[in-house]
């Protein structure tokens, strides 16, 4: 069921900052910031080889980002990637598994404007999971 790493998104307090280190410091290739207001972020992703690091700056007070920047003032890694062949059956798997989708449990259009779900950290390890449709 599980496929290839899409990204690992970092949540920071800064967007431009933090993209700017990843510019000048390490030389990457970084994407203009994008305002993703259903999703309450900011984002901006960063090209590697094999996969992407995805910064997210929050978008309001009632951002998700906002609450774990409260809780992580620095900032710090928020959650895993995964793409899967098949959104549908891989949330239906994961129900009769016992694992729990976030939200309405039904996938919304993601960043990469593809469907998109997240499961409880609890059930990952403590690890925030999101899934998107390859």
């Amino acid at each position: 069921m599980i496929g290839r790493l899409n990204h690992v998104a970092i949540a920071v307090p800064d967007i431009s900052a933090a993209a700017e280190m990843y510019r000048k410091t390490l030389g990457a290739e970084v994407s203009a910031p994008e305002a993703l207001e259903e999703h309450g972020v900011t984002v901006v992703f960063i090209t590697l080889p094999n996969t992407k690091i995805e910064l997210l700056e929050p978008l309001g007070g009632e951002s998700p980002i906002a609450r774990f920047l409260e809780r992580n003032p620095d900032g710090g890694m928020h959650h895993i990637c995964y793409e899967v062949d098949d959104i549908l059956a891989a949330k239906d798997r994961l129900v009769n598994s016992g694992a729990r989708v976030l939200g309405s449990g039904e996938p919304r259009i993601g960043a990469h404007g593809k469907p998109v779900l997240f499961l409880h950290p609890k059930d990952f390890n403590g690890t925030l999971i999101e899934l998107e449709q390859a």
